[in-house]
């Protein structure tokens, strides 16, 4: 009786494993797609996005103050919906995530352009902004996995096709 359990559990979990290998990068991407375009979207909105004013005061200092609040909205909410749209849609792939980490880098920057904003006790309790940015580390390393598949690559689902794949990048072993 515990060899069939064990078998049917198996044969269950493998399927189950090979049903996220096959679809787990199109629901991340799908799912980063409806973050990027919701919260773009918002920004659009005066007063919609609790982001705002952070992001636009973040942008007037890193840019010296030659872009002005409203303009910089304009351009972010722009910015955050083609990344939005690209993974949505699964077009440009290689140029909606270069300007998802470039658009991560600048929302990381208020972690230390304005700590006081972003913890209320620096660096270990972060307010609900920080939380908010801190949370980019999740999307980044998202982005970093949708990343290794535009040139086809995939998720497997065995060790066996893992290692046949580690071999075709490193040839055979000796």
């Amino acid at each position: 009786m515990t060899v069939k359990l064990n078998s049917l559990f198996n044969s269950v979990d493998a399927r189950i494993t090979r049903w996220m290998a096959r679809y787990g990068i199109l629901f991340l991407r799908i799912s980063m797609g409806v973050v990027f375009l919701w919260f773009g979207l918002l920004k659009f909105f005066p007063g919609l996005s609790p982001a705002a004013g952070l992001a636009t005061r973040t942008i007037e200092r890193l840019t010296f103050g030659l872009i002005p609040a409203e303009v910089s909205l304009l351009i972010l909410a722009t910015w955050e919906s083609l990344i939005g749209l690209g993974l949505l849609l699964g077009i440009f792939l290689r140029l909606t995530l270069f300007l998802l980490f470039l658009q991560m880098l600048g929302t990381i920057t208020p972690l230390f352009l304005f700590p006081q904003e972003a913890f209320i006790l620096f660096p270990f309790v972060p307010t609900l902004e920080g939380q908010y940015i801190i949370k980019n580390l999740v999307l980044i390393s998202a982005g970093l996995v949708i990343g290794a598949t535009v040139r086809g690559g995939k998720v497997v689902s065995t060790p066996d096709a893992a290692a046949g794949d580690e071999q075709a990048l490193n040839g055979p072993k000796a």
